[in-house]
This record gives structure tokens, C-alpha cells and sequence, in this order.
């Protein structure tokens, strides 16, 4: 392989490098990011012993997994048509390349760039508008079932129905229904943004808003929507898992609050959001009394089955992107 390497141009030597620096930066962050994590795994273990059948609680966990990020992918796919005709199969190794990517970039660069750099060159400026596109669709479900959950939230603890909670449920209102809004607005405003002198070189970005019809809109949010409720059923089966029983309303709505709090929290992706849903959850579920590190101890589940299994299966995408124009 090495002999190969040396008989390359200089540009592609420098390439094949990158490639390995990234690689095994990639692999170096993982194991830092695992170190400083405590997780005990005696609590856990007892914990488990405590829990009828734990094993088909996280059979179904770990089940769920590929269909979680399925969904994203189906989502990608659906918005990746009026950019470039591509497979299902490309579409999901480009979302799992931007998960191991955006493991270690800041906000959302790394998402969009390991889906944009598996596309091909003449094609990436207008994916990124796709996948603005796509992460936002995310973001709008989070917002409007973490609305509903609030307002449930506030009903279940009426300590925290405080004026500043209820103005929170007001604004999150009028920006679930400012949504609504964009979307019936959405031609005109892209439009209007296009004849903005100074504003024309990202022309292509937001143009791709512009070419969906309202049935691919529809459908795409619909699929954001159950890729919401896997994510949700997965949060719920790991706190079983250790041991944590709620009533579906109580736990519908915290689950909801997690996520709108991961989800709108600036992702400076340090740690790839771990942190912010573990500080979620202790906040929103402390009036209801499960333990500190058996709660802890369901998100860190949570975490390596969601994030950290995808991140180092998408690694091999990560290797095959194409980083040049061939």
C-alpha cells in the first residue's frame, strides 16, 4: 500500500494523508471523549438485577438503532432527489459519515459536510442547501412536540409554572407557529432573498428550499416525525433497562423536553452534545425522583447506542469520502 502511496502526485499523496490524520484523530477522540465519561458499571449491574428481562429491553434499543438513523437517511434521500438522483444505500452511508464527522466538528459542519462530500462535486453547493433544509425539518418536530411537552410538563409540576415558564410556552408557541408560516411563505422568501444585492452568492443554498412541492415537504416532515418517535421509544426503553418506570405521560413529556434542549442548544460538539442531555434530564425529571446515577447511567445508554455505535461504523465512510474532484 505504502509503495502505492509513493508512486502518487504530490495532490494525491496529500490527500491519502489527510485521510489518514482525520482517520485516526477520529479514533483518538473517541477514546479521550470514553475516558472522561465515568460510567460504573457495578451500579449498573445491580441496577440490572433489579430489572425483570433487561436483555429485551436493550434488545430493542440496540434494535432500533439502524432504524433511528434509517429514518434520517430515508429523510436525506427524499430532499437529496431534486440535487441528485442517488441510492438509499448512498444516502445512508453520507449520513452516517457526517455523524463520525460531526462527532468532532463544530455545530453542524461536520453533518453537512460528511453528507455534501459524498455527493458529487458539481452537486455539493446545492446539497448543502438540502441538508439546511433537512436538519431544519429536525429541528421544527423537536420544537413543536418539545411545545406540547412543556405545556404538560407545566401542568404535571405546577412549582415550575412560574410567569418566565409561561412566557417560554408562549414563545415556543409562536415560533412552532412561525414555522407553519415559512412554509406557506417559503417560495416568495427565497425569491425575495435572491434579488438581495450582496446576498446572491448563497443564492445556491437556499434556491433548493424553493424546489421541493408540498407533498415532498409533507412527507419528509412526516419521516422527521418518526424518526421523533424511535428516538423517543429508545429513550424510554433505556431507562427501563435500568430500572426507571414512569407513567407514558410523564415520560412522553420529559422525553420531549430532553430533546428540544439537545436539539436548540448551540452544538459546540466538544463532546458531541454528551453533557446537554444528561443536564436535560436530571432537570426535567428531578421532581419525579429517579436516582442521579441510574438516570445518568439510561442517557449514557442512550448516547453510546445512538451516537457512538453510528460514529464508528461511519468511520469507513469517512475514508471512502472524496475529498477532491477526481
Amino acid at each position: 500500500m505504502f509503495s502505492s502511496v509513493l508512486s502518487r502526485n504530490s495532490g494525491k499523496k496529500i490527500i491519502f494523508w489527510a485521510k489518514i490524520a482525520v482517520f485516526s484523530l477520529l479514533l483518538v477522540y473517541i477514546g479521550y471523549v470514553l475516558r472522561q465519561q465515568p460510567f460504573d458499571w457495578a451500579r449498573l449491574q445491580t441496577q440490572l438485577r433489579t430489572v425483570e428481562h433487561p436483555e429485551w429491553w436493550a434488545s430493542g434499543l440496540l434494535l432500533l438503532t439502524p432504524l433511528n438513523w434509517g429514518l434520517e437517511a430515508l429523510k436525506w434521500w427524499i430532499l437529496l432527489q431534486r440535487v441528485e438522483k442517488t441510492s438509499f444505500r448512498a444516502a445512508y452511508s453520507g449520513v452516517l459519515a457526517g455523524v463520525s464527522l460531526g462527532f468532532a466538528l463544530p455545530a453542524q459542519l461536520g453533518d453537512t459536510a460528511g453528507r455534501v462530500l459524498s455527493l458529487r462535486d458539481g452537486k455539493r453547493s446545492s446539497a448543502i442547501g438540502a441538508s439546511l433544509v433537512s436538519g431544519g425539518m429536525q429541528f421544527y418536530v423537536a420544537l413543536v412536540m418539545g411545545t406540547v411537552a412543556w405545556a404538560h410538563h407545566l401542568s404535571l409540576v405546577p412549582d415550575r409554572a412560574s410567569p418566565a415558564g409561561r412566557w417560554l410556552l408562549v414563545l415556543l408557541g409562536m415560533l412552532s407557529l412561525g414555522g407553519v408560516v415559512f412554509g406557506l411563505i417559503r417560495m416568495r422568501l427565497v425569491h425575495w432573498l435572491s434579488g438581495r444585492a450582496g446576498l446572491n452568492r448563497f443564492a445556491t443554498y437556499w434556491n433548493v428550499a424553493g424546489l421541493y412541492s408540498d407533498r415532498e415537504i409533507a412527507l419528509a416532515l412526516l419521516v422527521a416525525t418518526a424518526r421523533y418517535g424511535v428516538f423517543a421509544i429508545q429513550f424510554y426503553l433505556a431507562m427501563r433497562i435500568v430500572g426507571i418506570h414512569m407513567v407514558p405521560d410523564v415520560a412522553a413529556s420529559g422525553i420531549g423536553l430532553v430533546f428540544l434542549v439537545k436539539t436548540v442548544t448551540p452544538a459546540f460538539n466538544l463532546l458531541s452534545d454528551l453533557g446537554v442531555r444528561e443536564a436535560a434530564a436530571l432537570w426535567v425529571f428531578a421532581p419525579f425522583g429517579p436516582s442521579v446515577q441510574v438516570l445518568i447511567t439510561a442517557t449514557l445508554l442512550l448516547w453510546f447506542t445512538n451516537i457512538l455505535m453510528p460514529v464508528l461504523i461511519g468511520l469507513y465512510w469517512v475514508w471512502k469520502l472524496k475529498l477532491t474532484a477526481e
